[in-house]
């Protein structure tokens, strides 16, 4: 960037945050991250249901994995950009944080369905929509922080409840494979399992960093 061009965007940037848009911003930049994870969630999930070969979710994994991480380094970006954010940037780090964990465990998800070679993936595929309806819940949650900041913690609240079912979903698949002969199938589908239950985790975490912090927000 010339040095004849920098003051020109600094000064956009300072009218934006006089006119109260770079909170838009930001919070459309924090939805785009999680958005781009979500499509990593959507293309475990093809795999897992027989529409996709692991060896080809994996190789897309990869491009859905640079797109999230070019959204948050924009949103890095923007915050050094911007003199005021709607929530403590501090806070915006963690969420994105949080949100770039879910992705990473996405991939690894993914690339570890390619390495094992299980003979089917169905028994991943309600965790799978789980932390699809966490996502989705996350993502709301986030469009309501200017709109309608006071109802973000009961709309984060739905991505909670995923992780806990998330974590419920794979205790009910753990016992279906347990009940059978224990092989090398067995083994596999835990580690999977092991993996899809990280993703949850993250989730869940998330969702805490969102709501703590509009908790400071409020005081």
């Amino acid at each position: 960037m010339s040095a004849a061009v920098r003051p020109a965007r600094r000064f956009r940037l300072v009218w934006d945050d006089l006119r109260g848009r770079s909170g838009n911003r930001v919070i459309d930049q924090v939805g785009r991250q999680i958005r781009a994870v979500r499509d990593g969630a959507e293309l475990a999930r093809e795999m897992a249901a027989g529409r996709l070969a692991p060896a080809g979710a994996r190789a897309r994994m990869a491009e859905i994995e640079h797109a999230g991480d070019a959204e948050r380094a924009a949103l890095a970006a923007m915050l050094g950009d911007v003199l005021a954010t709607p929530i403590d940037r501090e806070d915006l780090f963690r969420l994105s944080r949080s949100v770039d964990d879910i992705l990473d465990n996405l991939r690894d998800f993914v690339r570890e369905a390619d390495l094992f070679g299980p003979p089917e993936l169905d028994f991943t595929l309600a965790p799978l929509d789980a932390v699809l309806d966490g996502l989705t819940a996350l993502d709301g949650a986030v469009r309501k922080v200017l709109a309608e900041p006071a109802a973000v913690t009961i709309a984060a609240l739905g991505a909670r409840k995923a992780r806990n079912r998330v974590r419920e979903t794979r205790q009910a698949e753990l016992a279906r494979l347990f009940a059978g002969p224990l092989g090398i199938d067995v083994l596999r589908g835990r580690e999977l399992l092991a993996r899809l239950d990280a993703v949850g985790r993250r989730l869940g975490e998330a969702a805490d960093a969102l709501s703590d912090a509009m908790l400071k927000r409020s005081h």
